[in-house]
């Protein structure tokens, strides 16, 4: 599931915004379709991408509502080089490839600045290596 695939189904183009505010309620959808997945189906896994979680209380928030699910919860980190963000970041923007239309290279390093370490248990994903390893690694720390 992913908050920018939410943000642009439920906001109109001129309302699209990218504040903290509209980002958090995303989220806040994102996390109640979970829940509505998980009353039908508790066995399911259930990945919250689109957001860098780069504040605790961002993580927090999530990890509050696993709990309430009685859920499992699992943190994966993915990381890499500057320039292979950077890479990525234009071969999206030419590509028109993600929904996002503020992501760059500039939003990245805003972001990188301000990020806040996780300090609850995680798996490092480098995502420079094969995808087929990152998906090896992913799932076995999901277990």
């Amino acid at each position: 599931m992913s908050k920018d695939d939410i943000r642009s189904a439920i906001f109109q183009p001129a309302e699209i915004e990218y504040s903290s505010r509209q980002d958090d309620l995303c989220l806040q959808i994102m996390l109640e379709i979970a829940g509505h997945l998980l009353s039908g189906q508790p066995a399911r896994s259930i990945f919250l991408d689109g957001r860098p979680f780069s504040r605790r209380y961002q993580i927090e928030n999530v990890l509050t509502v696993a709990q309430s699910l009685h859920q499992p919860w699992r943190i994966l980190e993915c990381v890499c080089s500057e320039e292979t963000a950077r890479r990525r970041l234009q071969s999206d923007a030419e590509t028109d490839a993600h929904p996002a239309r503020n992501r760059d290279y500039q939003l990245y390093l805003e972001v990188k600045s301000r990020f806040e370490s996780i300090t609850h248990s995680k798996t490092i994903i480098d995502t420079e290596r094969p995808l087929e390893t990152c998906a090896q690694q992913a799932m076995a720390a999901l277990g």
